[in-house]
């Protein structure tokens, strides 16, 4: 059995920024990647994501994001750089290693992958992320829809929904950039319980998120993957307005050929697609009782409140607004690395 100082769980943003802190402290330690890929969940995003940061506020500790032909770097380009930081800095990654289980042993954690591979750790990172573990919300006859229902993590292309009465649930970002995308050859709508915010991509010249960081916002949990607003450069606000989607109050029920609004009027529809956000993906975690009964992580700023030498690294609102992210990854693997380094002296 090999025996490590910390093993680090997902080869996503926060595993490989919390990689390069552990080899930066000359700590002895493996990550484990369920996939036969790094990358994490980028791999299984929408075609034509960008995103919602520019390339100067999207970068790992020690590696700037290279500038793009675009202002807001595409999801293969995000791939493409998370890969080649993993390479530059030759991270120790097991590839398809699925972790099944971990168990808390005297002197740290025992973890078992389903290549029936075992592992002792003294600290534990779980950095397997909140995007591979989409969220649909509970909503009364949606068991007896015929027609499709889907997950925004499921979606690539408008390429099987041409022609098609679709109903995307969610008013956040994703919601809205698909239902533009959908809008140019189906008829869409975004059923929500709030309008869409807007909210100006550019103010005075500058990035939404370089106010962010100049206000200190960025450093609050002022924002979740719900509550965020639409970053518009004008392009959403102006297919709203033309009709190339609508929007409407969310429906109340669902029945075999669509969706009941609140009015009580029905209509048919081919597809529900759900831009709802996600849960921590940590099922690995069950034995530990590190998840809450609204299904949020029992933990504070990325350490644990259950046990001693378990950290949890890029889920929503973990430390701020840009936990989850590939911008606030870095800053946050930092927080927690002094505490994990002083779990490993005593």
């Amino acid at each position: 059995m090999k025996i490590l100082e910390t093993i680090v769980i997902g080869a996503g943003q926060a595993g490989l920024a919390a990689a390069w802190h552990l080899k930066k402290n000359q700590v002895n330690y493996l990550i484990l990647e369920a996939t036969n890929q790094i990358g994490g969940s980028w791999h299984h995003y929408y075609d034509s994501l960008k995103l919602f940061s520019p390339a100067a506020y999207s970068s790992l500790p020690d590696l700037s994001f290279p500038k793009t032909a675009h202002a807001y770097p595409l999801r293969d380009e995000v791939i493409d750089y998370l890969k080649s930081y993993a390479a530059k800095f030759n991270f120790p990654i097991q590839l398809n290693e699925s972790v099944i289980s971990v168990t808390p042993i005297e002197q740290g954690f025992e973890v078992l992958t389903r290549q029936n591979n075992r592992y002792q750790t003294k600290t534990l990172i779980a950095a397997s992320g909140a995007f591979a573990q989409p969220y649909i919300p509970q909503i009364n006859g949606l068991d007896k829809f015929k027609g499709k229902i889907i997950h925004s993590a499921e979606y690539l292309n408008p390429q099987n929904y041409i022609n098609q009465r679709i109903v995307v649930v969610g008013a956040a970002n994703s919601a809205v950039q698909i239902a533009t995308e959908l809008g140019a050859s189906s008829n869409v709508t975004i059923a929500s319980r709030e309008k869409i915010k807007f909210f100006p991509q550019k103010i005075l010249g500058m990035d939404f998120h370089w106010w962010l960081k100049w206000t200190g916002l960025e450093k609050t949990r002022w924002l979740n993957d719900q509550s965020t607003p639409v970053l518009d450069d004008g392009r959403y606000r102006a297919a709203l307005k033309s009709g190339l989607f609508q929007q409407r109050e969310m429906f109340t029920e669902v029945d075999e050929s669509g969706v009941i609004w609140s009015n009580g009027a029905k209509e048919e529809i081919d597809t529900l697609l759900f831009a709802t956000g996600f849960r921590p993906n940590v099922s690995y975690l069950d034995g530990l009782k590190v998840i809450d009964s609204n299904q949020n992580l029992i933990q504070r700023n990325g350490v644990s409140d259950i046990h001693s030498g378990l950290y949890f690294l890029g889920f929503p609102k973990q430390r701020n607004f840009a936990s989850a992210t590939l911008r606030g990854v870095g800053a946050d693997a930092a927080y927690i690395m002094p505490l994990l380094l002083t779990s490993l002296k005593s």
